[in-house]
């Protein structure tokens, strides 16, 4: 049998070209340039109801877009900010946190939203402003070993008290540039610092009614300190309700802000999240109250932002 013939000078020449060719096509593409050059504060909610006020008050804005998603810089309470909509949970959270950081010089990342109350001491329009997050739906569905008895694999030994039938909460992996090894953690502490502006704020004065003069019970009040959890599931559920309470000591859950706070603890930037019950996750009397007091909590959510925004220096 014939050995294959030598390709020859030109011949390696035009290999050693669609080799090039094929390498570049498959090399990662380099970092995007900045969209916008002026560090500032990013200001992130999940869905549109709760950017209303804020945007209201923007002054200077210009809209870019990045994959879909409109980012708009300008300036609020005298500060350089960049506005954006996360979308509706934690994948759309993590996801459009990360495209802001790659594209945007960001200094700090605050979330303003509404959420679902889950200690009893609070009350519908009462804005929470939690020390720490826990992505609390991270966890394993374990095996049922006897009727109502429930043993997780004997090998993992990263969970995070009782479980809650089947399921029983974990700690979520984390990579980022603070080790070479990966880590476990149950809960993404918010900036010390973050936190010390928004207890100087914390008397902030607070709607009680809203345009359709739909009152409260009883006059709103900001709470500074405790603890928030997140996850993909919205909750309507009285026991789930309990359960997250006695469990993580949670004051209130949402779907969007342990998952920011993931990414800002991976990348570094300091975050904190202001959350305002607009319901109380199961635990009202009646049907859920979301759609009566949205718009409330989402406005008063937006004015401690603002105070905190006038607040704050570096």
């Amino acid at each position: 049998m014939r050995p294959p013939a030598s390709p020859g000078k030109t011949g390696w020449r035009g290999l050693l070209t669609a080799g090039l060719l094929a390498t570049a096509l498959v090399a990662p593409l380099q970092a995007a340039p900045w969209l916008d050059a002026v560090p500032r504060t990013a200001i992130v909610s999940a869905f549109e109801p709760e950017l209303v006020l804020l945007r209201s008050q923007l002054r200077q804005p210009r809209v870019h877009r990045v994959g879909g998603v409109e980012f708009t810089t300008g300036r609020l309470q005298g500060k350089p900010v960049l506005l954006f909509l996360s979308g509706i949970s934690m994948t759309n959270a993590a996801m459009n946190t990360q495209r802001a950081l790659d594209h945007f010089k960001v200094r700090h990342i605050l979330f303003s939203g509404i959420a679902g109350g889950v200690d009893p001491s609070l009350h519908i329009g009462d804005v929470a402003v939690p020390r720490r997050w826990a992505p609390y739906l991270e966890g394993v569905l374990a095996r049922e070993t006897a009727p109502g008895q429930y043993q997780p694999p004997p090998w993992m030994n990263d969970l995070v008290g009782p479980g809650f039938g089947p399921f029983i909460p974990r700690t979520v992996e984390v990579r980022s540039s603070r080790q070479a090894d990966t880590e476990r953690k149950a809960w993404f502490e918010v900036d010390a610092a973050l936190l010390a502006t928004a207890e100087r704020i914390a008397q902030t004065p607070l709607e009680r009614c809203d345009a359709q003069r739909q009152c409260l019970s009883q006059a709103p009040r900001v709470v500074v300190g405790g603890s928030g959890v997140s996850g993909a599931a919205f909750v309507d559920n009285a026991a789930w309700r309990e359960y997250a309470f006695n469990t993580f000591q949670a004051q209130v859950l949402d779907m969007e802000s342990a998952a920011t706070a993931q990414v800002a603890y991976s990348n570094r930037v300091p975050f904190i999240a202001f959350r305002s019950l607009s319901d109380l996750a199961g635990g009202g009397e009646g049907e859920n109250e979301m759609h009566t007091f949205m718009t409330l909590a989402a406005s008063n959510s937006a004015r401690v932002l603002l105070a905190f925004l006038a607040a704050h220096h570096d």
